[in-house]
């Protein structure tokens, strides 16, 4: 086993830190390219609607479906002036989902820090047995 029970005991206290919906949410909201590049361009500043639909083929209600499941995501904030709708980027949820997939690199980095030591061990051993 590469990882003792503590290590595994660390990473499961860590899973609990971010309700598992929030999580589902934004990874599911990041799962799809269109919605990846709207967060880039409201990355550079806040922009209404009709300025993110316009580097998509798509119609507006489509763009809109997309920003609806960014806003359930907690990705975005919409404030209204009047019929122009503008949004704005939250990034919280993206700080919470990278906070926990470090805490999986640290763990698989860990775990194939222990692998390479083991396989140098069993090469060292077989080269031993090899020699005699």
């Amino acid at each position: 086993m590469f990882a003792d029970s503590k290590t595994l005991c660390y990473i499961f206290n860590q899973m609990v830190k971010y309700p598992p919906t929030s999580l589902n949410r934004t990874f599911a909201a990041l799962a799809d390219p269109t919605r990846r590049r709207i967060l880039a361009h409201l990355a550079r500043g806040d922009k209404c609607v009709t300025h993110l639909a316009r580097p998509h083929a798509m119609s507006l209600p489509a763009v809109s479906k997309h920003l609806r499941v960014l806003e359930k995501a907690g990705l975005l904030r919409r404030r209204r002036y009047g019929r122009v709708h503008e949004m704005q980027l939250d990034a919280k949820p993206l700080k919470q989902a990278a906070k926990w997939v470090e805490e999986y690199r640290k763990f698989w980095e860990g775990s194939l820090d222990r692998l390479a030591v083991y396989l140098e061990k069993t090469n060292k051993a077989v080269a031993k047995k090899g020699n005699k």
